[in-house]
């Protein structure tokens, strides 16, 4: 069994054939499928889609490209979210200075609020950090401990046993896979198998070979296949063992 721990299938991209998504995917193995709020609005569906889809859970939380219109009514709403026993994490939360669609200066109070939410109610962070690795860390240690996973792992080798210290999970998404991603098949090949989980983040990064069309939590398989070619092992040990990771940290 295999887990797509970071995907949006509350996203338009799917209204069309969601169910037929979701079929897909369990026929190929994946048993669970975390559904990540990236805004208010977005939590609010991926609850929606928890709730009707046994094999769904999800996060609530706002992404710091929301965080120029992020108000303390929201985080009252984010709280109420968190409240249903099928939102098994805050996220995804945290710094993105490489786009900057919201101000660094309300990005940095928005991740602290919404740290504080996940310590509230004992639940798992999912973090999103671009070009912004070393506040990430000053804030993410300021408020230790707390259980998170580093979504779509982008960093290098510091950063990497940085987050491992911690006790933090590392992500990967199909982007391993692209021709010019060597820097980051490095990564994985360093970083132990039980502290590895897969996502696709999906609608995004569709994996070498399919780029340009819409991603799907089908491809987590590709995904697997991929790292145990990467670290000479078989499927079934990176399957087996990334569920385990991913069941410990969303406790479901």
């Amino acid at each position: 069994m295999l887990v797509d721990t970071h995907c949006h299938l509350d996203f338009p991209e799917y209204d069309q054939d969601r169910d037929e998504v979701i079929s897909r995917a369990k026929e190929q193995g994946v048993g669970y499928i975390i559904d990540i709020g990236s805004s208010l609005e977005g939590s609010r569906r991926a609850l929606e889609l928890a709730q009707k889809y046994e094999s769904i859970y999800a996060t609530a939380g706002i992404h710091p490209h929301e965080a120029d219109s992020f108000t303390l009514e929201v985080e009252k709403e984010i709280r109420s979210l968190a409240k249903d026993k099928k939102v098994v994490g805050i996220g995804e939360i945290g710094l993105d200075y490489f786009k900057n669609f919201s101000k660094p200066a309300n990005q940095l109070p928005l991740f602290t609020r919404m740290l504080k939410v996940a310590k509230d109610f004992n639940l798992p962070i999912v973090i999103h950090t671009r070009e912004a690795q070393a506040d990430t860390l000053k804030i993410l240690r300021e408020v230790m401990p707390i259980k998170a996973v580093i979504h779509c792992f982008s960093g290098d080798e510091n950063f990497l046993n940085e987050c491992l210290d911690l006790g933090f999970l590392i992500s990967f998404a199909c982007n391993v896979t692209y021709k010019k991603a060597e820097n980051l098949r490095g990564i994985i090949k360093l970083a132990s198998l039980d502290r590895l989980l897969l996502e696709t983040d999906a609608p995004y990064l569709s994996p070498e070979g399919f780029r340009g069309k819409r991603n799907e939590p089908v491809q987590v398989r590709l995904l697997a296949e991929f790292i145990a070619k990467l670290k000479g092992i078989r499927l079934e040990e990176v399957a087996k063992i990334t569920t385990e990771n991913a069941r410990r940290l969303f406790n479901f």
